[in-house]
């Protein structure tokens, strides 16, 4: 009897919970609610293999909800599927389609309105306005669930995962599709979104303001209209992240605008029109990192300043750096450059002659566009070998003093 005694102590909730099972003949939505507003908290819902025609589903309390099979709950286009207003809830397993296509609420295939310690694990969002929607929630896991959607303007679609007002979120191993943005956040702190897969997506595939001190760790974003945008933000981390084939005529791999205090290390940026744009950013560490086969692999405004370049790989790039100013206030260092032409004499693998990564027709080209068209021919490549003997358009402290003569090891 002690024995109990200490269990019944220790793991109170696993003991006195009990477990209900919904399968079809208890699957109307009038009877699902009832059976969710009587249970106890911590009590576990398990749900049958099948499709289910519900909306509006309110979780009120704390509770486990698991499927088995993962069983299909349709919202037939009316409101959000299921909607979240209490702390301590799992959902796990489940394939939520067929939100209402919009409205002024934002309807969600699963909304949370609120709480702490909310889990979304291993579902399918199907054709929903917004997937997974977090709202003033503190402490959280969203993981392993495929979230796609088969919009095709901005206006008529939502996001695929969506935080507003959130802390300490952890998001991890999702994919998403086709949605506005994949991942959207907004005044959301202390978070990691790590391993996630964002492509195909309409607008960013990954978005954020005002959301400081988050990470990014291993994520991959591929195919978006406009790449990745972060705004307004201090204290973020991005490491070892692959921006990949983010292309078309205003698109980036990653923008920074208005960024202070950050780091941009150890990722990889393929085929993107401008692998990364940076306006009004101070005191960031852009370090071993790869620009492959971009069109610009750096746009840096002349409103950055304080921002350290170092040790990074520039490979196959169209333009490596180009800037709208004179003024230089940001650093380079030791970068691997392609088109570095000089020597090392002494063999220290440090070029002997300083590097100016800003050509003049890259400047050009970022004045007038329309001069893209001389690109490869002889007059450009004259005009080049001029500036590089006496330097007239491109800013000339713009230099890296130590170029290396071969490829940064990352």
């Amino acid at each position: 009897m002690k024995y109990l005694w200490v269990l019944l102590i220790c793991f109170p909730h696993q003991l006195l919970s009990a477990t209900y099972r919904i399968t079809g003949i208890t699957s109307s939505i009038e009877a699902v609610q009832h059976l969710l507003d009587q249970c106890a908290p911590f009590d576990t819902i398990r749900i049958n293999s099948g499709t289910y025609k519900w909306h509006d589903l309110i979780v009120n309390k704390p509770l486990y909800i698991e499927g088995d099979g993962q069983p299909i709950l349709d919202g037939e286009n009316l409101g959000n599927v299921i909607t979240v207003k209490s702390s301590d809830v799992t959902l796990k397993n489940i394939h939520v389609k067929n939100s209402a296509p919009s409205s002024y609420s934002d309807p969600a295939g699963i909304k949370i309105e609120s709480g702490e310690n909310i889990q979304v694990l291993d579902c399918i969002i199907e054709n929903c306005l917004f997937g997974i929607y977090y709202s003033d929630v503190s402490g959280g896991l969203i993981r392993g669930n495929h979230i796609y959607s088969n919009k095709t303007t901005e206006t008529a679609s939502g996001n695929g995962i969506h935080l507003w007002k959130c802390k300490d979120i952890a998001i991890r191993g999702n994919i998403i599709n086709g949605h506005r943005d994949g991942i959207y956040l907004e005044f959301t702190t202390h978070s990691v979104i790590s391993g996630n897969i964002s492509q195909n997506n309409i607008r960013y595939g990954l978005h954020f303001m005002f959301s400081h001190q988050d990470s990014y760790i291993k994520n991959t974003f591929r195919n978006n209209g406009a790449g990745v945008a972060v705004m307004y933000t201090k204290g973020v981390k991005m490491v070892e992240n692959n921006f990949i084939d983010n292309s078309g005529t205003s698109s980036y791999g990653l923008l920074l605008k208005d960024i202070t205090d950050s780091k941009i290390i150890r990722n990889h940026f393929t085929n993107n029109t401008c692998a990364i744009t940076m306006e009004e950013c101070n005191r960031i560490n852009v370090q071993k990192n790869t620009f492959e086969r971009n069109g610009w692999a750096m746009r840096i405004q002349a409103s950055c300043s304080d921002n350290n370049i170092q040790w990074n790989n520039f490979f196959g790039n169209t333009f490596d750096i180009t800037t709208n100013g004179t003024l230089v206030m940001n650093t380079f260092n030791s970068n691997y450059w392609d088109k570095y032409t000089g020597y090392d004499l002494n063999r220290d693998q440090t070029g002997d002659v300083p590097y100016h990564p800003v050509s003049m027709y890259a400047v050009i080209v970022d004045q007038i566009p329309v001069a893209m068209i001389l690109y490869r021919s002889f007059v450009v490549t004259l005009l080049e070998q001029m500036e590089k003997i006496i330097p007239s358009i491109t800013p000339a402290q713009l230099i890296d003093r130590t170029p290396r003569m071969k490829p940064v090891a990352i």
